[in-house]
């Protein structure tokens, strides 16, 4: 491809009159549906007035009931199988002898597509985007079939819950022959400098001459003339300068837009935009993260892609409530564990203002064991996942991944891939962990044994057929192809070996999975090499391993969010190390990071558990931990609730979160003492005492100022039902989401969280019920349903506005208790 490239220092030439050329049609809407395999289903003739009709996007296996049959822990519980989708829609006589494409941004899995019973090709990789050209097998002004196979009939074919079907968004595009290619304009920034690349093709028989005209907000506009011949593409470069320009940054997502249009003299032939924010990244090996010159610390969580109820087909106003509460609590980054997330996830990473580590893959030529999850090859049909494609597709998937997002200025770096090592031969033998004579804990110890020795039993392994490090630099390479502007990661798990191995030299970061044991060691053996925690888990030494070490920028906790899968006993069907549970509740670890991840806001929280099941005993009258039943340190969080209701006497261990210099606890008025943080080298203020029914109350104070508290009501029994809904307005497109919530309380309207009670969901006016979850991990009740049996007195309905504007209303009743109703406005 040719490059020309314009630069301007001022931009005031104003653009000619705009006429709309490029169409980008929502093809969401009215698509058939049928659950098993029908191989007629391809050609245009078939007649699919039996199926279902579905809305995209669509995943068919959250709509089924969770079982063990024909199904597993690591995807959930959930089947998968074989669904065909089939769409018949028109394209006007108009749109001949220009291009005319479908644009698929994730299909699980292996997917195939027909149009009219033309065969277009088959997509692998359940995760990243892909297109088709329709146009040459189109009827113009007449009907067109298109139908598409998703096969997931090997259905523990991922480590966690990944979907079945057409479960992103799909567009039909419409474009002249001379056009600007997909993904085709790449905007950087330096500074108040901003370049943006214009990739334009030339698709017809003869030579074209044509302007290129763009526009960037507050920097106006300039035009290139440029001739093309048959077949030919090339890169046109304009440099602008935007006087003031606002600063991308977490607290301040300022974004601008650049528009740049394909010209045949006056006629407008095609045109595309981008969003981009202006924002400078820069990573110091001593020193950490720097966003637009200032050090900042990544306050970061790792998230799959599944939405709990919703599957993997999750709206955009799931995502969004998700994130903006993991905002709340101080978290600033999210790494996307570990596939490449939908487009519209980044839009609201953009806008919201997270940093993102954007991955690529889970596995690479050898596959993982997602069955017990661990390295080990299995021979398993069911088992089957990316790694069979692996080296047929790697390059096209991670370069799909980088053309899509590179715009996003909440992408600080490039992913490609996640804890790889174990799956290759010679790493962990060469490192000595798993040798008794070592007496050494692979989480909790430095190496056991010297560089030399390690570098020397690694040669001697067989590394098998696939070489680690040679894959890791053509992934590398793939994507600096596209873009040099962010540096490159990956999810090391044996960073000891992967630092010389060759797989850190392809590595601009190396990023340590539960290795923080190794931030110092790492540092002081190889310290050219940004060390970041890219997998860690939801505890206190995670994030002291950060603050002890200016040279480590922050952390990914595993994870933000529970998830659906990599779960290995029924009835568990989800993890639960997140910080959110599945319905979106926070959790107890997400009030204990809250209070130093967002220390400028006064928190207190108090938590409480039974001391016979807690990590804890009495001790000549003070609370030590119990040598028998160690604290969890690693995934997950004790089982502590926030209520106050147990049986009269018993023994209650309570722990309190808080970022107060100290903290005063009462029960029914008594002081039970105060404790000061200093004095907390875990954070974690315990107390022990026999349980009194009444109010327990926690009060911090800083500068003998009383600055947070929280106070817990004994509840009595179930009265009534509370229903509150996140928004009290829903568009009514087909899409917007409101999230309604019943709590149960007692006849004081005290919330009543220990005990559990069935509520019904119904709805007045044009809207649906996309899925009812009270986030335990344990629940099997269907996510399809309208009715959803609470957990710690709560549960949620995910309601989705239909087209119909009006009001919109929701009742939740339960037999014996006060039903609840809420309106809103849809329009």
């Amino acid at each position: 491809m040719k490059r020309i490239i314009i630069s301007i220092l001022t931009g005031t030439i104003v653009m000619a009159a705009h006429a709309e050329s490029r169409a980008v049609d929502n093809f969401n809407a009215d698509w058939k549906f049928n659950l098993g395999d029908v191989t007629e289903a391809k050609g245009a003739a078939y007649d699919d007035a039996a199926w279902r009709g579905v809305q995209l996007p669509h995943d068919w296996s959250v709509e089924l009931s969770f079982t063990t049959e024909d199904a597993g822990g690591c995807t959930g519980f959930l089947p998968g199988g074989i669904g065909w989708y089939r769409k018949t829609f028109t394209v006007p006589a108009s749109s001949k002898g220009r291009v005319v494409r479908v644009d698929f941004d994730g299909v699980y899995s292996n997917s195939e597509v027909w149009i009219n019973g033309h065969h277009l090709g088959m997509h692998p990789y359940g995760y990243s985007p892909f297109s088709y050209d329709l146009s040459k097998h189109l009827n113009y002004g007449g009907e067109n079939t298109i139908a598409v196979k998703a096969d997931r009939t090997a259905y523990l074919d991922c480590r966690w819950y990944p979907g079945s079907g057409i479960y992103r968004n799909v567009k039909l595009v419409t474009h002249d022959l001379v056009h600007i290619q997909q993904h085709g304009v790449f905007v950087t920034t330096k500074g108040s400098e901003v370049t943006v690349r214009s990739s334009v093709c030339n698709g017809s028989d003869a030579a074209k001459k044509i302007s290129i005209k763009t526009a960037v907000q507050e920097a106006g506009s300039q035009s290139l003339d440029i001739e093309l011949a048959a077949g030919e593409a090339k890169e046109v470069e304009l440099v602008f300068q935007i006087a003031k320009p606002r600063l991308w940054d977490t607290e301040h997502p300022n974004l601008y837009t650049a528009s740049v249009d394909v010209l045949d003299g006056k006629t407008v032939l095609d045109n595309a935009c981008a969003t981009f924010g202006i924002r400078e990244i820069r990573y110091d090996a001593n020193e950490g993260f720097f966003l637009n010159g200032k050090r900042m610390l990544l306050k970061g969580v790792c998230l799959h892609h599944d939405g709990g109820c919703v599957g993997a087909a999750v709206p955009d106003g799931v995502w969004e409530r998700r994130l903006r509460i993991l905002k709340e609590g101080g978290c600033n980054a999210i790494r996307t564990a570990h596939n490449p997330p939908s487009a519209e996830f980044l839009d609201l990473c953009d806008r919201l203002g997270f940093l993102v580590q954007d991955e690529a893959f889970d596995e690479w030529f050898n596959p993982k064991d997602k069955k017990y999850n661990f390295g080990q090859k299995v021979a398993d049909d069911r088992t089957v996942g990316y790694s069979e494609r692996f080296g047929e597709w790697a390059e096209r998937d991670v370069k799909a991944m980088v053309q899509r997002d590179r715009n996003h200025p909440s992408i600080i770096m490039w992913s490609i891939g996640n804890e790889i090592e174990w799956t290759y031969p010679g790493y962990g033998g060469a490192t000595g962990y798993w040798e008794k004579e070592n007496n050494v804990n692979y989480y909790w110890d430095e190496p056991p044994l010297d560089t030399p020795t390690m570098k020397e039993r690694f040669e001697n392994e067989d590394q098998g057929e696939y070489i680690l490090a040679e894959q890791a630099a053509d992934l590398s390479g793939w994507i600096k192809e596209i873009d040099v502007s962010r540096p490159v990661t990956a999810n090391t798990v044996m960073p000891s070996i992967s630092h010389f191995s060759g797989y850190a030299d392809a590595l601009d970061i190396v990023g340590y999975s539960y290795r923080t044991v190794l931030n110092k060691w790492g540092h002081e053996n190889y310290p050219e090499k940004m060390i970041l925690g890219t997998e860690n888990w939801v505890q206190w030494n995670e994030w002291k391993g950060v603050l002890d070490n200016p040279h480590v920028p922050g952390v990914f906790l595993w994870t933000g969010i529970d998830y659906l899968g990599e779960s290995t006993q029924w009835p568990a069907k989800a993890s639960g190390s997140g910080m959110l549970d599945t319905a979106g509740f926070r959790k107890p670890n997400y009030w204990f990071f809250k209070t130093f991840w967002k220390e400028s806001e006064p928190l207190v929280y108090i938590a409480t558990q039974p001391l016979a099941e807690s990590n804890y005993l009495m001790l000549d009258g003070q609370v030590v931990e119990n040598p028998e039943k160690r604290r969890t340190r690693k995934w997950g969080w004790p089982d502590v609730v926030n209520h106050w209701n147990y049986q009269p006497g018993e023994q209650v261990y309570i722990e309190l979160y808080s970022n107060c210099e100290e903290t005063e606890l009462f029960l029914n008025g008594k002081s039970l003492g105060v404790q000061k943080l200093a004095d907390c080298e875990d954070r974690l203020m315990k107390w022990a005492v026999p349980f009194e029914a009444g109010e327990l109350k926690a009060v911090g104070r800083t500068s003998g100022k009383e600055t947070a508290l929280q106070t817990l009501q004994t509840a009595g029994e179930p009265a009534a039902l509370q229903l509150t809904a996140d928004k009290t307005e829903l568009d009514a497109d087909g899409v917007d989401v409101a999230h309604c919530v019943v709590q149960l309380v007692d006849a004081d309207g005290v919330p009543v969280k220990h005990l559990g009670h069935l509520a019904r969901f119904t709805i007045e006016g044009d809207a649906r019920n996309v899925g009812v979850d009270n986030g335990s991990p344990k629940s099997t009740q269907n996510f399809q349903s309208d009715t959803c049996r609470t957990d710690q007195g709560r549960c949620l309905m995910v309601l989705q506005a239909g087209h119909a504007p009006g009001a919109v209303a929701v009742t939740a009743s339960a037999d014996g208790l006060k039903s609840a109703r809420v309106e809103l406005k849809q329009d």
